[in-house]
């Protein structure tokens, strides 16, 4: 398509381009930011994008410097149209960006040929490999050695590019079309460019090969694996660190995919990768090779193997686990006693709060965990998955990135000491064993350091050989806690947080020995001088919590003066780790916080810091859901202070709201983080539960807004996180305020009805599914109550429950939960229930033996066999399996500490019916396991 651009219009988008990347100049940036919003819908804007990405002579008025932002601009703005609206632009536009954003790649600027990568990636993920079949091919044309005009520069954009479409479009490019694969013929082309002249080209292409290495193999991939391994074992002493980098990627994914393949020759990789490691503890040459046992300590297929080279890998592991020079000498610079110095803006990162879920089986709502998108192995060793193109910035680039938290060389190597040591237990330790004795007491901080993380490294795997050393050795890790060194104050606190379970779970001496002094040192640090320690020692603590349980009873007092200090002396960042602390010591001693002296230390606390935080501020996540726990511990003891919380919930919430609605009309406006939503709502239903009922109701009689009214707004919220929250607070409202919600009912209702509909979880089911499980479980509780009053609903709720009861795909906890909904829905609704009883109950009977005998279960079946005295046939193909279910509830329900009179005087009523209509009825129940047919006549006397 020819096309050229009006220079007029080119200059001035340029200027705005460059603007919009201006930080100095506020006012500049935000009116380049409206005007190019109002380019968008300009026809031909992304065909002058394109030629501004891929033209390197400035406009008028513009320098290099300038005009290299504008370009860059241009692409990011040119990738963000192509991904919403690639589907409506017009052939001509098409062909046209096809011709020009390949000259991108050829561009001596390698970030502009980064860019024109990015673009073309997303043209062909918008458009598919058919929408633009020759890409593949201009891309391979511009690699091929035989064309003599080709730069290098070209040949590592058009091998980026390439990079990037393969590792975007793995299965399409798996997929036939018109008899052929296009993996077939790529496959053996990337494998030739691994020996191309240009190390950029060559190493690429090995990242490019690694992307397919994946489950299921490609069969293209399985074809040329042998081929591929001889590849890496000659390019193994590649004179680029790069290429060999991609070595020891490509062995790290061989070997998790293709064990077979990798077992015969695990000796000398291993070697080899563990030369790799050794080589510069600053390069990313080391990472790639130590991620090698990382991602495969754990493949039974070289569990023989790793075992016989053990004594060649860990003292690897260990002496990779030492900062070096370079962190060494950043830490001891920052070596300070920071703790009276204000955070930085930039230290503050984004919390995330959690949803409120009710359980399986309709159990009360009970907090989850959201999972933020890092990944983590179960022993704590995360690092962050970034799936962003190379290029690219990440919205949380702004925050900054601690070292400290970042995946590295020291973190990698700890993380497989540890997968080994699950593994490999008393072999680990003695080969580690030598190493702690050299180093724990080393006069050099670092070799100190890292002997104490490969403690707590190997705490799990082998803690039945190291638990006869640990009488010696935590007086020892106490001792570290004093350090004039603060990063091995850190690790030693987070050492000790690794063997807390030990010390909670001795006997009365053994604690006063080993467990008190330990929780003594860790609070201690909570009050270090450095800020990164007290971090470390309030994380150790919210540990040794999770371990100790209804343990730390005895000690809440000194604890809870511990945590008011820290209160008084931390600042905001680390403030969030306190709240943990918190909570955690709530959850864990119960009504124990109730006691007035306690209440009088933390609540105090609490309030001052209520006081200080902005409806705004991302710190109010944390307090909100600190204070739910508190609240719930509290229960009563939580009136005298439940008012000012609440009405700042419903404050919060509807600020919010009405926020919400100005961005949904405004397209300038950022819609406000739904997590002020979630957490208000959770404090709400924590307080509705510890209060009494009068109480409650006042709070919520007295609301500005009307409660329900917010409530059922919350209720039809476009958050799954949201509604998540408001059924849960929906069914602690019928639970414990239920006739200040009966007047609400006919609008709320309506919208329950709807959230029931599992059409809701296509687009992202994980979510929806807890809000539909909520949803389940608020119309259990409100039937219980509502009883008749429920006539005008029945009908669709049980074509809702159904559609729920009856669906296989869903989890089980959902179906358990619609079933406790529906036998729930029986109290009082049983006549318009029970003509449809043969549809619904086999598989209810099914599902619901599979729940713990509960008050819900018990309130379940109370309402079915409300239903079966309607209709006794409507069981006549489920008949046995209701009478074994009932037969041993007696006895359950004995062992499970209480007695329901009313669901035992229902059973007694069904069997006495069905005696009358089975002529020989000790026939019938003979076809039941021995012990059930006498528990039947035992317990009802039939």
């Amino acid at each position: 398509m020819d096309w050229t651009p009006q220079p007029e219009p080119l200059s001035q988008l340029a200027h705005y381009l460059r603007d919009s990347l201006s930080a100095y100049d506020k006012s500049a940036q935000k009116n380049a930011e409206l005007a190019l919003k109002q380019a968008k819908s300009f026809p031909d804007i992304n065909n002058y994008l394109a030629y501004l990405c891929t033209h390197s002579t400035p406009p008028p008025g513009l320098d290099a410097t300038g005009y290299h932002a504008a370009r860059s601009a241009a692409a990011v703005m040119l990738k963000n149209n192509v991904k919403t609206t690639y589907k409506t632009l017009s052939e001509d536009s098409k062909a046209y960006l096809r011709s020009t954003i390949i000259l991108g790649l050829q561009d001596q600027n390698a970030q502009i040929r980064s860019f024109a990568g990015n673009v073309i990636t997303e043209m062909v993920r918008q458009g598919g490999i058919l929408g633009w079949p020759q890409v593949l091919s201009e891309l391979l044309a511009l690699l091929d050695g035989a064309s003599g005009n080709v730069s290098p520069e070209a040949q590592d954009g058009a091998m980026g590019a390439l990079l990037k479409i393969c590792e975007d479009n793995k299965a399409s490019l798996n997929k036939v079309y018109e008899g052929q694969r296009p993996l077939d013929f790529l496959v053996p082309k990337l494998l030739d460019l691994t020996v191309h002249g240009n190390p950029k080209v060559r190493s690429k292409a090995l990242g490019t090969l690694c992307t397919f290495i994946d489950d299921p193999l490609p069969q293209a991939m399985e074809s040329n694996a042998e081929k591929m391994l001889l590849q890496l074992f000659q390019l193994a002493n590649d004179q680029n660190e790069d290429v060999r980098r991609f070595v020891c990627r490509c062995f790290t994914k061989l070997a998790q995919n293709l064990p077979s393949l990798i077992a015969p020759h695990l000796g000398p990789i291993v070697d080899y990768v563990l030369m790799q490691q050794k080589s510069d503890p600053n390069s990313e040459l080391a990472l790639d090779a130590a991620e090698f046992f990382f991602e495969n300590c754990e493949v039974e297929e070289y569990q023989d193997g790793f075992l016989h080279l053990l004594d060649k890998i860990v003292p690897v592991l260990l002496e990779s686990m030492i900062y070096s020079e370079d962190d060494q000498s950043r830490l001891e610079a920052e070596a300070e006693d920071d703790a009276e110095k204000d955070d930085r803006e930039q230290d503050l990162k984004p919390q995330f709060a959690t949803a409120k879920n009710a359980g399986a089986a309709g159990t009360s709502a009970i907090k989850i965990e959201e999972s933020n998108g890092s990944k983590q192995d179960g022993n704590g060793y995360g690092y962050d998955d970034d799936d962003l193109s190379e290029g690219e910035v990440d919205d949380d680039d702004d925050y900054g990135e601690d070292p400290e938290d970042m995946w590295n060389l020291r973190r990698c190597s700890a993380a497989s000491l540890d997968t080994f040591a699950t593994r490999f237990h008393e072999r680990v330790f003695e080969v580690t064993l030598p190493y702690l004795k050299e180093n724990l007491n080393h006069a050099d901080w670092p070799n100190r350091e890292a002997a104490v993380l490969a403690l707590g490294a190997i705490s799990v795997g082998c803690m039945d050989v190291v638990q006869p050393n640990l009488p010696d050795l935590v007086p020892f890790l106490i001792t570290l806690l004093n350090d004039p060194q603060p990063v091995v104050r850190q690790i030693t606190c987070w050492c000790l947080g690794r063997y807390s379970s030990w010390a909670s779970h001795l006997d009365g001496s053994g604690k006063q020995q080993f467990f008190e002094p330990m929780m003594d040192g860790i609070l201690q640090r909570m009050l270090d001088n450095n800020k990164r320690v007290q971090e470390a020692a309030a994380s150790a603590f919210a540990n040794l919590e999770e371990q100790a349980t209804s343990a730390l009873t005895p000690y809440s007092q000194v604890i809870a003066q511990q945590f008011v200090k820290c209160f008084e002396r931390y600042k905001d960042k680390n403030m969030f780790i306190l709240y943990d602390c918190v909570q955690t010591l709530a959850e864990h001693v119960g009504p124990e916080m109730a006691r007035p002296e306690l209440v009088d230390l933390i609540m105090p606390a609490l309030i001052t810091r209520w006081q200080k935080v902005a409806d705004q501020s991302r710190e109010m996540f944390p307090l909100l859901e600190c204070l739910a726990y508190v609240a719930t511990a509290l229960a009563h003891a939580f009136a005298p202070f439940a008012k000012p919380f609440f009405d700042r919930c419903i404050k919060i919430i509807q600020e919010n709201l009405e926020a919400g609605n100005e961005a949904a009309s405004n397209p300038y406006q950022d819609q406000p983080d739904k997590d002020f939503l979630v957490t208000s709502l959770d404090l709400l239903s924590s307080i509705i539960q510890a209060l009494d009922e009068p109480r409650s109701s006042e709070l919520v009689s007295t609301s500005q807004p009307n409660f329900f009214e917010m409530l059922a707004y919350c209720m039809r919220d476009s958050n799954n996180d949201v509604r998540q929250s408001a059924y849960a607070l929906l069914g602690d409202c019928s639970i414990y305020v239920f006739p200040r919600l009966q007047p609400y009912l006919p609008s709320i209702m309506e919208i329950l009805i709807q959230q029931l509909d599992l059409e809701q979880a296509k687009e992202d089911p994980d979510t929806a599914f807890r809000v539909i499980n909520n949803a389940c479980w608020s119309t259990g509780e409100i039937a219980m109550r509502e009883r008749g009053g429920m006539d005008p609903y029945v009908e669709r709720l049980l074509q809702s429950l159904g559609s729920i009861l009856f669906n296989s795909a869903i989890p089980e906890s959902l179906n358990e939960n619609a079933a406790i909904a529906l036998g729930r829905l029986g109290l009082g609704n049983e006549q318009k229930l029970a003509p449809h009883l043969a549809t619904f109950a086999p598989t209810f009977l099914s599902i619901i033996r599979r729940v713990a005998w509960t008050d819900e279960k018990c309130h379940a079946f109370r309402g079915f066999v409300q239903v079966v005295l309607q209709n006794p046939q409507g069981l006549e193909q489920c008949l046995l399996p209701f009478l074994s279910e009932i037969a041993m509830v007696p006895q359950i329900l004995v062992s499970q500490g209480f007695q329901d009179t009313e669901l035992l005087s229902g059973f007694q009523q069904a069997l006495v019916q069905y005696q009358g209509m089975i002529p020989d009825f000790d026939a019938f129940i003979s076809h039941l396991p021995p012990e059930q047919a006498q528990a039947l006549k035992r317990n009802y006397q039939s």
